[in-house]
């Protein structure tokens, strides 16, 4: 046996009638369709939410880095970072990663300090290690240039501690990104110097 018949799309005026007709309410109506309203809302709010989350991982990733370099490779007792640095870094991450196959999960990040010239690798950091890496940022995180060293570091300089060992580092606002695909015919690299 096989049913056939034709299906007519309503408007939604013609739906609020129908449910009127039926001796809905008119309030039963109003906070159902607000209900929908909100539902209809609500992904983009998830998402929103799982983003912002992501993004307080990812800076607290990079914290957590420059906690561990600071004794390892930076010889210093502490490290300044100035305030939401290391969430502007996280947002410009998500953004790179927004348009790649595997998003952030693809994600090789290279961790690096350029100090007097020089760079100094801190720390690779692969977001998903179960994922084969689709792209590689290298981070690179500046010195406060205007910062001079206070008398404490000078008097350690010269007494009981190595010449490298510095008292406090004082990082800059500003960094580098630096984007190159891996797995791509268009493979080239994206510099931002931000």
């Amino acid at each position: 046996m096989v049913a056939t018949s034709t299906l007519k799309t309503k408007s939604s005026s013609e739906c609020i009638s129908d449910f009127a007709d039926k001796r809905y309410e008119q309030g039963c109506i109003e906070k159902e369709l607000d209900f929908w309203d909100h539902c209809l809302a609500e992904p983009q709010r998830n998402a929103d939410v799982t983003e912002d989350r992501t993004c307080q991982q990812l800076a607290k990733m990079f914290e957590n880095c420059l906690s561990r370099a600071k004794k390892t490779t930076l010889h210093c007792s502490s490290v300044l970072v100035p305030e939401k640095l290391t969430q502007r870094i996280a947002r410009e991450v998500l953004r790179l990663a927004s348009c790649e196959p595997c998003g952030l999960r693809g994600c090789v990040l290279y961790v690096h300090l350029e100090l007097d010239k020089s760079c100094k690798q801190l720390e690779r950091i692969a977001y998903d290690a179960s994922v084969v890496p689709t792209f590689e940022l290298t981070l690179v995180f500046k010195q406060d240039g205007t910062a001079w060293p206070s008398l404490r570091d000078l008097l350690f300089m010269g007494t009981c501690f190595a010449p490298t060992f510095r008292h406090v580092l004082k990082l800059s606002a500003g960094f580098r990104l630096v984007k190159k695909k891996l797995y791509s015919s268009s493979a080239g690299t994206v510099v931002e110097e931000c």
